[in-house]
């Protein structure tokens, strides 16, 4: 008893020292989430922070996964597969918390580097992401986007431009509409409207023009 006692203290400590290092950054910056930063505010000295998380990027890498973990929770509602509307909704929650996609964007950047202590989360959530955005694709679209891609091939697509959209963000916010520029890509991906005499069929045929594929993915 006094084992799990002990864990689920420990455990609980931690989840606070997450929500402290989350509302940091929120605060601050990347930059500005220091260790003694968020010590300070949980209450302990960064030495005993370091008794739970040794290094900066080991905390910063333990918000990324709460984050992702509420994210997901949150895409849950709607079944297994993502629809792409709610994507485009994470896009726009993004944007209200420049501090957490700072914290991803440098930690990302930096784990392409061999030995990065974060390489190995990254390498398996972007796994995660290709597989998620398949589904999503394939929901919307079936085995073939109208371009002709796969939705595997795609969704390699789907995850460069979230995570291309951010850098450019973060540079100039001004200048780039995060969550505006993604749902144009999404209506990239849609084929174009037919034009009136392929709306009303085959004419020698009579034969009805097929539904649009892309209509899916406005209601997905």
């Amino acid at each position: 008893m006094a084992v799990s006692r002990g864990r689920a203290e420990r455990g609980a400590r931690r989840a606070e020292i997450i929500q402290a290092a989350t509302e940091v950054i929120a605060e601050r910056g990347y930059r500005g989430a220091t260790m003694a930063a968020v010590a300070e505010r949980v209450g302990l000295t960064q030495q005993g922070l370091m008794h739970y998380f040794p290094t900066k990027e080991a905390l910063l890498v333990a918000v990324l996964e709460a984050r992702d973990q509420w994210d997901m929770a949150s895409a849950a509602l709607h079944g297994r597969a993502w629809p792409l509307e709610v994507v485009a909704n994470l896009v726009e929650y993004n944007a209200t918390r420049p501090g957490i996609v700072q914290a991803f964007t440098v930690l990302a950047g930096d784990s392409v580097t061999e030995g990065h202590p974060a390489q190995d989360w990254f390498r398996a959530r972007y796994a995660g992401v290709r597989d998620g955005g398949a589904e999503a694709l394939r929901a919307a679209y079936g085995d073939r986007l109208p371009g002709g891609l796969s939705p595997e091939r795609a969704a390699t697509l789907l995850a460069a431009v979230v995570d291309g959209l951010q850098v450019q963000w973060l540079l100039d916010p001004a200048a780039v509409d995060m969550p505006a520029a993604f749902r144009d890509f999404l209506a990239l991906l849609a084929p174009p409207p037919l034009k009136p005499a392929e709306a009303g069929g085959d004419t020698e045929t009579g034969a009805e023009a097929p539904p649009e594929a892309g209509t899916r993915a406005e209601h997905a």
